[in-house]
């Protein structure tokens, strides 16, 4: 049986205030387009399809297309809610948009009911696992603590345990919302640590042929039968080095496993560029970045006047601008009681600038500024000093 393993779609989400809408809509008609190329027999959504529990309408729009077109191709989807989803509000109508082959799993009570399809090889029994937070769901599962590795033990020998009940050489799929040791995370995925300890050993997975995760953005093979698909899009700076693609697995007669990664469309680079503010706009090495978004460290010992805008002339595409100046090193000797001796307040005041600016001062303008300050300080406590 020939499975497409995606996950994290997060449809509504933008990348530094980028819409990316167009760009999810594309991935989706690509997904469409590999589902028909390669003969899928089903598509497994491995959680966060949206971005969060109340989307906007035009990513409830663009997912209700997609389960339409999903539909039209009579491919069965499995798709499970992921901990930016609201199962709850993912789910509802699951039991009617059952009958046109899309089957939602977001209810935690649901993990042992699976979704059975047949090959010619006999059935393949596909368990959705939501993802599961341990305080809600920990006296529903039957769980020996409120953690995420007893939760979904918990759901897993439910599984296992309708799975022993099923004819012998049933193969076995889980699709599950997780963090599991040994697998890589970015910036970008929300933190699960809430309820304890966020990752789950691998070995919790044990006694199935293949396990679809869904949660990290990077995809990645934990074991041969464990693998996270990662998102196909990359919404953080932190994914720069991602190779944005699905799975695509052929489940032997026996449970073997043959994967091979699909590459997603990508609708632009991402670029983390890093100098002065004059490196970066003279650099002819840099070209290749001028169609990327990127993120530019300035690491100037002053501020530039105006660096994002002289930045975007050259790279038109720039969406976040960070800066970290290189300072030359301070005498670690000197108290601050030491380092403000026999100073006023002007000169203590040009000081702190130097510091922030690694070692510059202000300028000639800048100090006529801090001297107008101090002064009008100074007439506004004789003023009330004759007041009184």
């Amino acid at each position: 049986m020939r499975l497409l393993h995606t996950s994290d779609w997060h449809l509504g989400r933008s990348f530094h205030r980028v819409g990316l809408l167009d760009a999810q809509a594309a991935y989706l008609d690509h997904l469409v387009a590999t589902v028909r190329a390669h003969e899928v027999d089903a598509v497994l959504v491995a959680g966060d399809v949206y971005d969060r529990a109340v989307p906007p309408l035009s990513a409830v729009e663009l997912f209700d297309r997609a389960l339409h077109r999903l539909a039209a191709e009579k491919v069965p989807t499995v798709m499970i809610s992921g901990n930016h989803d609201s199962a709850r509000r993912l789910g509802v109508g699951a039991g009617l948009i059952e009958r046109a082959g899309i089957h939602l799993r977001t209810d935690p009570a649901n993990c042992a009911t699976p979704v059975v399809l047949s090959d010619a090889h006999g059935e393949v029994a596909f368990y959705g696992l939501p993802y599961l937070e341990p305080a809600l769901v920990r006296d529903l599962l039957g769980a020996s603590r409120a953690r995420h590795e007893q939760v979904l033990a918990a759901a897993m020998d439910q599984v296992r345990a309708d799975l022993a009940t099923r004819p012998a050489g049933t193969r076995s799929v889980v699709l599950a919302h997780a963090f599991v040791a040994g697998g890589e995370p970015s910036d970008s995925e929300r933190d699960i640590t809430v309820g304890g300890v966020a990752a789950v050993p691998a070995g919790v997975f044990a006694g199935v042929d293949y396990v679809a995760l869904g949660h990290l953005h990077g995809a990645q093979t934990v074991t041969e039968r464990v693998r996270y698909s990662g998102s196909p899009l990359a919404y953080s700076f932190s994914e720069a080095t991602h190779r944005k693609t699905m799975w695509l697995i052929d489940l032997g007669p026996a449970g073997e496993i043959a994967a091979e990664r699909l590459d997603c469309p990508v609708p632009r680079p991402l670029a983390r560029l890093r100098g002065t503010l004059a490196e970066l706009l003279d650099d002819p090495a840099l070209a290749r970045h001028e169609g990327s978004w990127v993120e530019a460290t300035l690491t100037d010992p002053v501020r530039p006047d105006d660096p994002m805008a002289r930045l975007c002339a050259r790279f038109p595409h720039t969406v976040s601008l960070v800066f970290a100046p290189e300072r030359a090193p301070e005498s670690e000797h000197l108290s601050y009681a030491q380092r403000l001796k026999g100073r006023d307040d002007r000169q203590i005041a040009e000081d702190f600038v130097a510091h922030v600016r690694g070692g510059s001062g202000p300028d000639g303008p800048e100090r006529a500024v801090l001297r107008g300050a101090f002064d009008d300080v100074r007439v506004d406590q004789d003023v009330r000093e004759v007041a009184r």
